[in-house]
């Protein structure tokens, strides 16, 4: 595993991928955060990163499928996925080097933006005067839901040899779980105490909960269930292709 982690980190690194992966996650968050002033943080009149914890998912809901549709399909289209089976490693080594890479790539993206987080903390009045449990449950819940997305687009590269395919194929995986359920949940058709149970089916619920600053088990279990149970399909989705 550590051998196809270290091979999937370097190819991100040695050619433009990962850097234009940050740029583009750093350079759309700064501009809305910034610059546009409709959701200037600077008009805002009050230190928080709210709305920047509101726009990251949405980022993400693009920017992960894109750093992963190459993952297994890139293997496939070249016809080196025989040669990797043909290695001393099993199918969740192949896929836990491959996740854990693309992880990384978004956590290495996420550092940069806690120069948001001290802005705001030296702006504050009195400096310091900011939410610090929000900011960390935040935080740890982008994480997670970067987490789940990789495994999903991880997923998607598995199923198809065409890398616009498992782009959009993630693309819509990731919005599906994070935005339908809420949505469905608002029909008129549920009643009693089914419309939160609807709502409890999304990401959006649990990441929502998290950003509050409480580290609940239940959001922690719910979003390592969704990532296992993305990471068995892949390995399913691979293990298929031996039979």
């Amino acid at each position: 595993m550590k051998a196809v982690y270290i091979k999937e980190l370097q190819h991100f690194f040695s050619s433009l991928i990962g850097y234009i992966s940050m740029a583009v996650f750093l350079i759309a968050t700064g501009l809305f955060l910034w610059v546009f002033p409709e959701s200037s943080l600077l008009d805002a009149g009050y230190a928080s990163l709210d709305y920047f914890f509101f726009l990251a998912p949405y980022i993400f809901i693009f920017l992960i499928p894109a750093i992963t549709m190459r993952s297994f399909s890139e293997e496939m289209n070249l016809g080196t996925i025989e040669l990797l089976s043909t290695k001393p490693l099993t199918n969740w080594q192949i896929l836990l080097g491959k996740y854990f890479a693309s992880l990384t790539l978004v956590i290495v993206a996420l550092l940069p933006t806690l120069i948001y987080w001290y802005t705001i903390y030296r702006l504050a009045s009195p400096i310091g005067n900011v939410d610090m449990g929000g900011t960390l449950g935040s935080y740890f819940g982008l994480i997670f839901l970067g987490a789940v997305f990789c495994a999903i687009g991880i997923f998607s590269s598995s199923i198809t040899s065409n890398q616009i395919v498992a782009f959009v194929a993630g693309l819509f995986l990731c919005f599906f779980l994070f935005e339908s359920f809420e949505s469905l949940s608002k029909l008129g058709i549920l009643f009693a105490k089914n419309d939160y149970l609807v709502e409890q089916l999304g990401l959006r619920a649990h990441y929502s909960s998290m950003s509050r600053g409480v580290i609940d088990s239940r959001d922690l279990i719910y979003f390592v269930s969704v990532i296992y149970l993305f990471l068995l399909f892949t390995r399913t989705s691979l293990a298929s292709r031996k039979w």
